[in-house]
């Protein structure tokens, strides 16, 4: 790698920390301050929705956006957004307010992220380079996960709410001073004015809607994993503290992965990633609801995190290289709005069907779709599809 492109990615990676320890500091924090004051479960779980609901909507107009104005425009205007709706909080901490702030911080979140992996992708100069760079960025948003909450909760404990708002209020706006000598890609010359396409048109390439549902699959295991362990935990009769540290250990084997992925990424080709992560989720979770020791169902946990955190820098490898460039910002925009749309709507899914089949149903049952699914990621070897065959 260029040592241009090292300098610009450490820069672009703090900047995606900032804005994304923002949102996760909030989604810890105003959940509990609502519980706190008697808010129901049911209006908290109506909060933490707006966070990935934003995300949902926003993520296409925010794809064009970042194809039109390339990077430092969305990162402006995502830590202006994200800062204004952090200090409303501060003003006025009610859950009326906090609903809002959870809009703000995911919609800044969309648009910085999306802005950022587009950029990403044309900083790369080959295949190679693409999955090393996507390995690195996909480091981020694993620290900004522990860093936003850890932040925040020591904050509360120190000085209350209205400090540990204020701080990730102010955090967006140190992404500005990440990203302002980053040079910026310009939307790419395409000659004449295009044709207007719907994004959507997207889906109708073969590999592209392969791509997206080899995503979603994946997307909707993490879901799984994180809404149904504490649920099966609970079953097993293990404590809450134990319940945290299988997850937790989840969380650090997805790291851990992402921080190997940039050195073998010159030895590993996407299919392969992909297809052996979908394989060994399946044959994991199909043990999951065998297991009834803790430290057994912790060392599943370390390999489902293995397995499923070294996919995302795949997947953005490979959508980079089958789209056009011209359009990388709607391929972005796509896909997010297919896994935060998962987020939303899979843990009511898979709440209504552990009811009907149970939890160990409900792991057998994706386990099996994802195990169906890998077939397409095998096909993928061999075959790079070449650049911009949707033009």
């Amino acid at each position: 790698m260029r040592p241009g492109t090292r300098t610009a990615l450490v820069r672009l990676i703090g900047a995606q920390i900032c804005v994304h320890a923002c949102m996760t500091g909030f989604r810890m924090a105003a959940p509990l301050m609502a519980l706190r004051e008697g808010h129901s479960a049911v209006a908290v779980g109506v909060l933490l929705a707006l966070f990935a609901l934003a995300q949902v909507v926003l993520a296409l107009p925010a794809g064009r956006y970042a194809e039109r104005h390339g990077l430092q425009r969305p990162f402006v205007l995502a830590s202006v957004v994200a800062t204004a709706g952090g200090l409303c909080s501060v003003a006025w901490p009610q859950f009326g307010v906090l609903c809002l702030t959870a809009i703000t911080s995911g919609a800044a979140v969309c648009l910085a992220m999306i802005a950022l992996q587009r950029h990403v992708g044309h900083m790369a100069s080959d295949a190679t380079e693409l999955r090393q760079v996507f390995s690195w960025v996909a480091v981020g948003p694993s620290i900004s996960n522990f860093l936003g909450p850890f932040l925040a909760g020591l904050l509360i404990d120190a000085s209350g709410f209205r400090a540990a708002y204020l701080l990730m209020a102010l955090l967006p706006s140190l992404a500005w001073w990440w990203v302002r000598r980053v040079p910026d890609h310009p939307a790419p010359d395409t000659g004449e004015a295009p044709r207007r396409q719907s994004s959507w048109g997207l889906l109708r390439d073969k590999p592209f809607r392969n791509l997206m549902l080899m995503n979603w699959l994946l997307a909707s295991c993490w879901d799984v994993h994180t809404f149904l362990v504490p649920v099966l935990g609970h079953e097993r009769g293990l404590s809450a503290t134990v319940i945290g540290a299988i997850l937790g250990s989840f969380a650090l084997a997805a790291t851990a992965i992402r921080l190997v992925m940039p050195w073998l990424a010159s030895r590993l080709h996407e299919g392969t990633v992909i297809g052996t992560a979908m394989v060994s989720t399946a044959a994991l979770f199909a043990l999951y609801p065998l297991v009834h020791t803790a430290w057994l169902m912790g060392l599943l946990s370390v390999l489902l995190g293995l397995a499923l955190g070294s996919v995302q820098p795949m997947v953005m490898s490979t959508l980079h290289q089958i789209t056009p460039k011209h359009r990388h910002g709607e391929a972005l925009g796509l896909r997010s709005m297919a896994i935060n749309g998962s987020s939303v709507v899979m843990p009511l899914l898979f709440g209504s069907a552990g009811v009907l089949v149970g939890v160990s149903g409900v792991f057998w049952t994706v386990g099996f779709a994802v195990g169906a699914g890998s077939r397409l990621a095998w096909r993928m070897r061999g075959s790079a599809p070449p650049p911009q065959r949707l033009d």
